[in-house]
């Protein structure tokens, strides 16, 4: 079987589930668009190969979402949440432990100009208005 037809039999396998469980349908192209980027960078070609090392290839999938693609933290939340879904209700076995470097948010620091800089940014501001 090739890579293609095992991938299209396991999405036809996720949709089925979603569909029974009344899985909104952006929930259902969401979820699949990120199982299938699973497969495709672990470069699995049979179900079997979902199960051998489970947690290691979602740890590591998760770590390079997080560190190679610089996803956000609610990104890499979905996709964490795609792959539970394909582990615990397509595959009937459930994903604990997996440890993985977690995307963060950046803090946001806000920029506060000193009373000098306030007062060129002020006479710029005259001098091009003509005061």
């Amino acid at each position: 079987m090739s890579t293609q037809d095992y991938e299209n039999d396991l999405l036809k396998e996720i949709r089925d589930v979603m569909q029974r469980l009344h899985y909104s349908i952006h929930t259902e192209r969401a979820y699949c668009d990120w199982i299938v980027h699973f497969v495709r960078l672990h470069q699995m070609e049979a179900r079997k190969t979902l199960l051998v090392d489970a947690k290691k290839n979602v740890g590591d999938f998760l770590t390079h979402l997080a560190v190679q693609d610089a996803v956000a933290v609610s990104t890499q939340n979905q996709a964490f949440n795609a792959l539970v879904f394909l582990y615990k209700r397509v595959l009937q076995q459930p994903l604990e432990g997996v440890s993985a470097v977690r995307s963060h948010k950046k803090p946001r620091i806000p920029v506060v100009l000193t009373r000098k800089e306030v007062r060129q940014v002020w006479f710029y501001w005259k001098v091009q208005r003509n005061w």
